[in-house]
């Protein structure tokens, strides 16, 4: 089978390997399991790779460059211009090449993908819908127009829409799905973690405003003037960086936050093996694998109602669902700081749902995905 993926994730070309986000790579990998040849169209430079990114673990790709473009400005979208007649074009040979089409949206590349797609009805093809599937929340137009076409059963032919969440009344091609970092070996009996000692609290995600790590901060600020055996560990870096440190230098904070930049994989895993909370205050989300990750590790998980996120919670018996009132959501997580009963019911519950979601689960899914 020759595999087409059409992503907006940026690549970087280092001693004849392709490396991505590390996620995002690493779930890649499991498709391309199960196909002869890869067809990349993605944008991609040369360089050296980070700590968070790795390469594609396949013998046979052929990778179509195409530039970066967006149109968050005026300036960007005049540029973009330029550049679509030859995206439209790659993309349309890549999937003329195809046996099967696989999207990544949403993105830039995906919403072209999506246009693009409909000259194919007869192929088999599969689209990722990696964000909030949620019709009631506040998306972009863009992101709005991509779920438009990609759940039109006219447009969108022979195709099946991976999304995040179970959600009520969804055309036939939509299928509810999920994402894993751990396999089944790596499953673990999580040892009891006691709160009546240092209490560890982690965000892992970047440093940006849409994550809004500053409100972790704030958290953990308000809850060191009632106990001062918190601390918050945060991993990732952004364009906020700067400034979240700035706030916790003005606040006097640096012994209760602790910034760690971007890790790799085997370092988060032992970050969250000791910590007692993932916190992610999140305006926006899909399946947000850094609270996955750590339920599947005994962390108790604090965050916001977006997308599937009160499912994966079961709705506040799983973590704590944040309101985004600082008072309320401190005494919240306080009153469970104050009873390590609760804690310990949530903990179990956290770890019991995540582990049932492992590596192996998925791939068998995405077997029988390809193979349809």
């Amino acid at each position: 089978m020759k595999f087409a993926i059409i992503t907006h994730v940026n690549h970087i070309e280092h001693s004849e390997s392709f490396f991505g986000y590390a996620p995002y790579i690493l779930e890649m990998n499991i498709w391309l399991k199960y196909v002869d040849e890869v067809i990349i169209v993605a944008p991609i430079e040369k360089g050296t790779p980070t700590a968070i990114e790795i390469s594609y673990e396949h013998q046979n790709i052929d990778f179509r460059k195409v530039s970066d473009f967006s149109f968050t400005n005026l300036k960007n979208a005049f540029g973009s211009v330029f550049k679509l007649p030859t995206i439209f074009w790659r993309i349309f040979l890549a999937m003329k090449d195809a046996d099967h089409i696989h999207l990544r949206c949403p993105g830039n590349m995906g919403l072209i993908g999506c246009f693009v797609q409909i000259l194919f009805p007869n192929k088999p093809k599969t689209a990722k819908y990696a964000g909030n599937w949620d019709s009631e929340s506040k998306q972009p137009f863009t992101y709005n127009i991509q779920k438009w076409i990609l759940k039109n059963t006219f447009l969108t032919r022979n195709m099946q829409v991976l999304v995040y969440g179970d959600w009520k009344n969804q055309s036939k091609n939509i299928k509810s799905f999920f994402t894993a970092t751990y396999s089944e070996s790596e499953k673990e009996i999580v040892a009891e973690k006691d709160i009546n000692e240092k209490i560890d609290f982690m965000y892992i995600g970047s440093l940006v405003l849409g994550k809004n790590p500053l409100y972790a901060i704030q958290l953990i600020e308000k809850l060191a003037e009632k106990k001062s055996n918190v601390i918050l560990n945060l991993y990732g870096e952004g364009i906020e960086n700067e400034k979240l440190q700035k706030y916790v230098q003005e606040k006097n904070l640096k012994d209760f936050v602790v910034f760690h930049g971007n890790k790799n994989k085997e370092t988060i895993k032992k970050a969250y093996q000791k910590s007692h909370f993932v916190v992610l205050p999140s305006k926006s989300e899909g399946w947000p694998k850094a609270i996955a990750e750590g339920m599947f590790w005994g962390c108790v998980p604090i965050a916001t109602k977006v997308s599937c996120v009160p499912d994966m919670l079961d709705y506040g018996k799983r973590g704590i669902l944040l309101e985004m009132d600082l008072e309320k959501d401190v005494n919240e997580i306080f009153s469970i700081l104050e009873n390590e009963n609760i804690f310990s019911r949530k903990n179990k519950l956290a770890v019991e749902w995540s582990q049932h979601y492992t590596t192996d689960l998925f791939e068998a899914e995405i077997k029988t995905l390809l193979q349809k």
